[in-house]
């Protein structure tokens, strides 16, 4: 019997609101989840989804990018048996860019495959680290908000904050300090600078970092500055997370050259799971530590993100608790933590619920 073949692709755009605002960077805000759900059909009826989370300010997507990208790929990927994952990915990867799309489309495709063989991504991709630590993303705020904000989260069983910082260095400082005086050493502490220091500043900043007891600090300086980073990771001054500079594998291998950081942040909904997984395996076999982030995804993003986080590689806290700033979401539950893990087994019966879809689809 033959494999089952793509007959149809597309994106539904998704609006769901947050609880409040996330400001990050320089200048950058995201005061909803406007995302797309990707949906890849098969000639047997198989429906395989995934979410693409376009954020202008980072990849220069939008929601209408990601569905013109979509409506560009499909005619090359109808009629392909899904289990020719080399001729999906072809035609996946003969666009460049484009990150949150092609990422989606190689999740979705995943979903696919697995379905038509009759099993889910639990199946194919769980691996042997099936508790995970997640991180909160703590945005840029008034600091009693993000105080208030990092209560709320800590309470809902989330015992590691990624804290956004650059905008106003001795603020910052002045947040973490309250951050670690509120919650002790019970939970753990890393900065994302989002490149927003100079080659001048970034020593003294970092070394304020580590005396206020933060774990890493991430992107601390531009990606452009290639030299510059490399030079502020030889002097060892705090640990450095690579996101920003490690888009895809080929940026991994340049960061590797010049040996520019110590963890690398993979995000499933810029890389997939194709290179997401070879990322984080090219990494370790470096000697780099792994993580994943969700760049702000919704609870289907979530699940996606949870399953990399299971992988030998991923060593460190994973960014998979931004559903708590989620009024609301298209899963047809809620994704809990518990004393500081996500049990990822207990995601397995969470699927999108058509009636949430309905609701806060946007066309």
């Amino acid at each position: 019997m033959s494999a089952p073949t793509v007959a149809r692709l597309e994106g539904v755009p998704f609006r769901l609101p947050l609880t409040s605002a996330l400001a990050w960077g320089a200048h950058s805000a995201l005061s909803a989840a406007e995302h797309v759900l990707v949906r890849v059909t098969l000639s047997d009826g198989t429906v395989g989804m995934a979410e693409a989370t376009p954020r202008p300010t980072i990849y220069g997507e939008t929601t209408a990018s990601v569905l013109g990208i979509l409506a560009h790929l499909e005619a090359g990927l109808v009629g392909l048996p899904i289990t020719d994952e080399a001729a999906l990915n072809r035609v996946r990867n003969s666009v460049v860019n484009n990150h949150t799309a092609r990422g989606a489309l190689d999740m979705a495709l995943h979903d696919a495959r697995a379905r038509a063989q009759g099993v889910t991504l639990f199946d194919t991709l769980l691996g042997p680290n099936t508790r995970v630590r997640p991180s909160f993303i703590l945005g840029i705020a008034p600091p009693q908000e993000m105080l208030d904000e990092a209560r709320r989260v800590v309470a809902a069983g989330v015992r590691c904050l990624k804290v956004k910082v650059g905008r106003e260095h001795e603020r910052d400082l002045r947040v973490i300090r309250e951050l670690r005086a509120e919650f002790g050493p019970d939970v753990l502490l890393y900065a994302d600078s989002n490149e927003t220091l100079t080659p001048q500043s970034a020593p003294a900043a970092l070394d304020a970092m580590r005396e206020a007891g933060l774990m890493y600090v991430e992107e601390p300086l531009p990606a452009r500055n290639l030299r510059a980073r490399a030079e502020l990771h030889a002097q060892g001054r705090l640990p450095v997370v690579a996101d920003d500079s490690c888009f895809t594998p080929a940026d991994l291998e340049r960061e590797l050259d010049f040996d520019t950081f110590d963890v690398l942040n993979v995000k499933t909904a810029r890389n997939g799971f194709t290179d997401g997984v070879q990322m984080l395996q090219r990494a370790a076999a470096a000697g780099k530590r792994g993580m994943v982030g969700s760049q702000a995804s919704t609870g289907l993003g979530t699940i996606h993100a949870a399953l990399l986080s299971t992988q030998a590689e991923v060593t460190e806290p994973c960014e998979l608790s931004f559903v708590l700033k989620l009024r609301d979401d298209l899963l047809s539950g809620p994704i809990e933590f518990r004393d500081g893990w996500l049990d990822v087994n207990s995601l397995r019966d969470l699927c999108v619920d058509d009636r949430q879809l309905s609701r806060y689809r946007l066309s």
